[in-house]
């Protein structure tokens, strides 16, 4: 009788005990929840904190001065406003930023290709002098290397397809002249930001099996790898603004942008840059 009474005695007790442990871990966990304590890690965010934006680089400048050289991308060609990309990031630095933003030079040469840059940094001391001076630097060039202006990119058994085989053969010798062009710009001024603009596909609409693609996401991808190297250079990717909008955002040559085209690609640059 003793043992039995006992014996529920102690259930009851540890019964009774369980609940008080559940009720205490219930309010404890919605304590927590209420009022959360600061973590231990103190770069954890508290809720409702406010985190100071990382500053811009352009924050203690007075006034911004852009250099650009390359092709007829950086030219502007196609844009009737005769802005092109860099009149444009200029504009749109100016309205976000708040201050003087000046293109100090435009080098840029219709035509050009990787070889003609550096054969024209070679014959031009003005160019270093200029790139010294420079907070912000923009460079295009290798579209002519790989699609030869739009020469040459066709297929010859008269079909009128896009063939990338020409492409796929520059661009070995084309992807070791930029790394010289990049290396060269950044020695130049290690401190400006160097804005390289990648590259887009503007035959797809001729290239069913879009073969194209490939072949720039294998120079867009180089481009990275290299620029990786230098803590000034940025990659702005481009062939997503075209890919799926050819027809509104290149002009009648079928190969620049238009007015629309370079106002995405000077977007792009300021979202990456400012």
């Amino acid at each position: 009788m003793f043992s039995t009474r006992f014996l529920w005695r102690t259930v009851g007790l540890a019964a009774f005990l369980s609940t008080l442990i559940c009720v205490f871990g219930f309010v404890y966990a919605i304590n927590q929840i209420m009022y959360p304590k600061l973590a231990a890690n103190n770069n954890l965010t508290i809720p409702g904190e406010v985190v100071k934006p990382k500053e811009s680089p352009f924050a203690s400048k007075d006034k911004i001065q852009i250099v650009a050289l390359g092709d007829s991308l950086t030219a502007g060609t196609g844009d009737l406003s005769g802005r092109g990309y860099v009149g444009q990031t200029k504009e749109k630095l100016e309205q976000q930023l708040g201050k003087p933003v000046y293109i100090l030079n435009n080098f840029a040469i219709p035509g050009f290709r990787t070889y003609d840059v550096l054969k024209d940094m070679d014959a031009k001391k003005d160019i270093g002098a200029s790139l010294s001076q420079a907070d912000l630097i923009l460079l295009t060039i290798g579209g002519n290397d790989l699609f030869e202006g739009g020469q040459g990119v066709l297929s010859t058994t008269g079909d009128e397809g896009f063939n990338p085989k020409g492409a796929e053969e520059r661009m070995p010798e084309a992807l070791q002249r930029l790394e010289q062009i990049l290396d060269r710009v950044a020695k130049q001024n290690p401190t400006a930001i160097i804005a390289y603009v990648g590259l887009y596909h503007p035959f797809l609409d001729m290239d069913p099996k879009r073969e194209g693609i490939l072949t720039v996401q294998k120079w867009n991808t180089a481009a990275f790898e290299i620029a990786h190297r230098y803590p000034n250079i940025v990659v702005v990717p481009t062939s997503d603004l075209f890919e799926l909008n050819l027809g509104k955002y290149l002009y009648t040559d079928h190969f620049h942008p238009n007015q629309d085209g370079y106002e995405r690609i000077a977007e792009r640059i300021v979202q990456i840059v400012k």
